[in-house]
């Protein structure tokens, strides 16, 4: 399609790919842009802590102190009532009676809540923070589960939260995993079956005969070869 210039041009520019020249209406002015009905707000440094924040707190119990550290994550709803509604986290506290780690953990705390309130992908702190080990060695929390340091202990409460929030989800296992869990079960649930089924008077397979009622009965028990079936034993 040609275009006719029939006005002096005073000024020219550059339209980018993904940007849309204005159109024109039939008076020849740039026709009005819509607004949109609602702005998107984002989580950065700019947003203003409000007056109100939504809160969870964790108990973390260590054989490392007899007082409990009691860790404190506050959420920012974003958007709230809209399509775009957001819940991320935005500051973090930790309190205890035990004052030994008291400047780190303030420090902690402080660079914690700082990167929260830049936004964007906050998630890697959980694995910066577990990845922390103690070089006086780690210890089993209640489960069984393995925390290699205090900090590591703090980033899976961290986990916790952000999972609770919908920030981090379960990625599950892939189909060969699956596969090999579910024959793994399979054995497992097998082996019970026939431990359920067997015959409780059945004797161990590597019993001997017994010369006095000739049974497959006799084992070594207590240093002399005893009958399971009838009770007799070379010790008398």
């Amino acid at each position: 399609m040609t275009i006719k210039i029939e006005k002096k041009i005073v000024d020219y520019g550059v339209v980018k790919e993904d940007e849309q020249a204005p159109a024109e209406n039939a008076t020849g002015q740039p026709a009005p842009v819509a607004e949109p009905d609602a702005k998107v707000v984002q989580l950065t440094e700019k947003l203003e802590r409000p007056e109100m924040l939504l809160g969870s707190t964790y108990k973390i119990k260590t054989p490392l102190s007899e007082h409990s550290l009691y860790v404190t994550i506050n959420d920012i709803i974003l958007n709230p009532g809209t399509e775009n509604e957001l819940r991320r986290p935005f500051e973090i506290f930790i309190n205890s009676k035990n004052m030994d780690h008291f400047q780190w953990i303030v420090a902690l705390t402080r660079i914690i809540s700082a990167v929260f309130r830049k936004g964007g992908d906050v998630t890697f702190l959980v694995e910066e923070l577990r990845s922390v080990f103690d070089p006086k060695g780690g210890y089993f929390k209640k489960g069984g589960k393995y925390m290699p340091s205090l900090v590591a202990e703090i980033g899976d409460a961290i986990e916790c939260h952000m999972r609770m929030i919908g920030l981090l989800k379960d990625e599950g296992l892939d189909e060969h995993q699956q596969k090999l869990v579910d024959e793994k079960r399979a054995q497992y649930e097998a082996m019970v079956d026939e431990a359920e089924s067997a015959d409780p008077g059945d004797f161990p397979d590597n019993a001997q005969l017994c010369a006095k009622c000739q049974t497959k009965a006799v084992i070594q028990m207590d240093g002399c070869l005893t009958c399971l079936n009838c009770g007799d034993s070379k010790c008398g």
